[in-house]
């Protein structure tokens, strides 16, 4: 006798308020994985900035000791920034205050040119941000008049 075959279950879909919730999670793992890469990337340009000493020692290679120390600085300074914006965000956006959720939209659009991390976390992030369930849960409450 052959056993009977069942069909198999099907997970129940999360909830807009559990999805929400994660791309606040991802915003800040993003976040801080941006700002640790900011922070190395500084260090490389102190680095380059303690060169221009030597360069200058040595008589060449002092403008483009110059250039790479400035370079390096510039790009961890932003990458700084984006990361801190990003965690910032994603903290409001767990909190659900009614603007993180257009700031989290104006973020993920500039990450889907982050390929492909920045690319996955934008497309969901705006699948998520952009659906009606979501957009219910940042509406401003109703202040009664007094």
């Amino acid at each position: 006798m052959a056993s009977p075959v069942k069909a198999p279950q099907t997970p129940e879909p999360r909830s807009a308020d559990s999805h929400v919730d994660l791309v606040g999670v991802l915003f800040m793992v993003w976040g801080s994985l941006t700002i640790l890469i900011g922070a190395s990337t500084l260090a490389l340009g102190m680095a380059a900035a303690s060169l221009i000493s030597a360069a200058t020692d040595a008589g060449r290679g002092q403008f483009a000791a110059s250039l790479t120390a400035a370079t390096f600085t510039v790009f961890a300074l932003i990458a700084i920034i984006w990361g801190a914006g990003h965690f910032a965000i994603g903290v409001l956006v767990r909190r659900r205050r009614h603007w993180s959720r257009l700031a989290a939209i104006l973020l993920s659009s500039v990450d889907l040119l982050l390929l492909p991390y920045g690319t996955a976390l934008g497309v969901y992030a705006l699948w998520v941000l952009l659906r009606e369930e979501s957009k219910k849960m940042f509406e401003e409450p109703l202040i009664a008049n007094r």
